[in-house]
């Protein structure tokens, strides 16, 4: 039961964790989206408002034709030169007659209508004209309240020494026109509404976003135990299948064991019992790691840490292959630090060094070399290296992949199934630490596991229970 709930609280954090990391993806684009194209139409408004600023003098068109009765026009006439000199159309009146329908009041074309009459009341604005000697001629801040005649000069000074056309000074947006003559009148507007509603709009979008991720979180969280639970009971099946097998082929490889041991008696060693034999340790290898991995998923693995020395562990499953590379030829050489210690499981250490010796030695090119290394910095590392023919090209880590194999054919000659390295991935994890697989060059590949010298609290707590 215990493993059950560690499994499906791996799965539902999993499930989490992607939903919520799609969700906010998702909404950092929009509010990005949405204040950007709010911060741009804000921009471009300014810069045709400046655009007919300029056109015009410095002033908005003649407001003299404005609708003095109701039901008429009053709109400027149809002119080219007129609509390229007031291209936001401030100050005309509506070219088609408004209807007295008081619903017509919130259509878009009458509320364009009232926001383009109103412009020249709304706006915040000054300029200041210069001679074609870059002399100060006239300088109006009638329409602003914040700026006087001596900042105005000072900010315009500053963008006609720049001989920017169109920029932001501050919180003004500006715009320069030269004419032939060389005379020249720089328009600024203030912004300072716009930028304010600007961050009001991007403080509460980012509210709304923050809102909705904790929504969805509790939402996810609270479905999220149904969304797993098909895969949680196909991984179950599974597992239960996988311990189950491993149990009952227990039996019969013990029945053939004994078997041999009797037809040995009766008739001898010969070269078919010695092939049932290794065929029997194989057997036995595969069933044991697939049950270790088993265990390892379900976090029910029985394991014990204590406090150990390392380097006599390591050393001593070490020279239990000194007969094997001696027998293949191989230079073997050990670099083991003394006296270093480590809280953890010494039969799984044991069996971490022995995956990895085992591998190097399988896959070692013939009469290559093998090394073990064991040092102690910040952390501890095992490292076991080994030349070989030919390194698997790409990410290395897929050689941790259960049943994967670099070499189906070396694998078949040496006994492999693939799945040792998975099992020493899986000690590693167990310990709080880590393994990779490293090229050092083109002929040699080593692997080193990390593992910190105190088992980390999780652990210790589960070790506690």
């Amino acid at each position: 039961m215990e493993a059950e709930n560690s499994m499906v609280k791996k799965l539902r954090r999993k499930f989490v964790k992607t939903a919520m990391l799609s969700l906010l993806v998702i909404i950092v684009i929009m509010i990005a989206f949405i204040n950007l194209v709010n911060v741009h139409r804000l921009v471009s408004d300014a810069d045709n408002l400046l655009v007919m600023l300029t056109d015009n003098d410095g002033e908005f068109p003649d407001m003299r034709i404005i609708i003095e009765g109701q039901g008429q026009s009053g709109g400027f006439p149809d002119d080219p030169e007129e609509d390229r000199k007031n291209p936001g159309g401030i100050g005309k009146g509506p070219k088609n007659p408004s209807s007295n329908d008081p619903n017509a009041f919130f259509t878009l074309e009458k509320l364009n209508d009232n926001r383009s009459r109103e412009m020249p009341y709304r706006t915040r604005y000054f300029y200041v004209k210069f001679d074609e000697s870059g002399e100060i001629t006239t300088t109006n801040t009638q329409h602003i309240a914040v700026i006087d005649e001596e900042t105005a000069q000072s900010y315009a000074q500053a963008v006609y020494e720049n001989k920017d056309n169109k920029g932001f000074y501050h919180t003004y947006r500006y715009q320069q026109l030269i004419a032939p003559d060389g005379n020249s009148i720089i328009v600024f507007t203030d912004l300072s509404t716009a930028l304010v509603d600007a961050y009001t709009l991007l403080f509460q979008s980012l509210l709304i976003g923050l809102i909705a991720l904790i929504a969805m979180f509790i939402l996810v969280y609270l479905f999220s135990g149904k969304a797993v639970a098909p895969v949680v009971e196909s991984l179950e099946k599974q597992k239960r299948f996988i311990t189950d097998a491993g149990h009952e082929l227990k039996t019969p490889l013990a029945v053939i064991s004994a078997n041999v041991d009797v037809l040995e008696l009766e008739a001898g060693k010969s070269e078919w019992t010695g092939s049932i034999r290794n065929q029997i340790k194989r057997m036995n290898s595969l069933v044991k790691n697939m049950l270790t991995l088993s265990r390892m998923d379900e976090d029910v693995m029985h394991v014990v840490y204590s406090d150990f020395d390392m380097s006599s562990a390591v050393k001593e499953t070490a020279e239990s292959f000194v007969p094997i590379a001696e027998a293949g030829e191989k230079n073997f050489r050990m670099d083991i630090e003394e006296e270093i210690h480590i809280t953890g499981d010494k039969n799984a250490i044991n069996q971490l060094t022995s995956l990895l010796l085992d591998n190097a030695m399988k896959y070692s090119s013939e009469k290559g070399s093998v090394h073990i290394l064991l040092s102690r910095a910040k952390n501890i590392v095992l490292e076991v290296s080994n030349t070989c023919d030919s390194i698997p090209s790409g990410n290395l880590d897929k050689l941790f992949d259960r049943f994967y194999r670099a070499d189906s054919s070396r694998s078949r000659e040496s006994g492999g199934f693939g799945i040792g390295l998975s099992v020493a991935r899986a000690i590693a994890i167990s310990h709080g630490g880590t393994i990779e697989a490293l090229k050092d060059g083109d002929r040699i590949i080593r692997f080193v596991v990390t593992l910190p010298k105190q088992l980390p609290k999780n652990l210790l707590a589960r070790n506690a229970k």
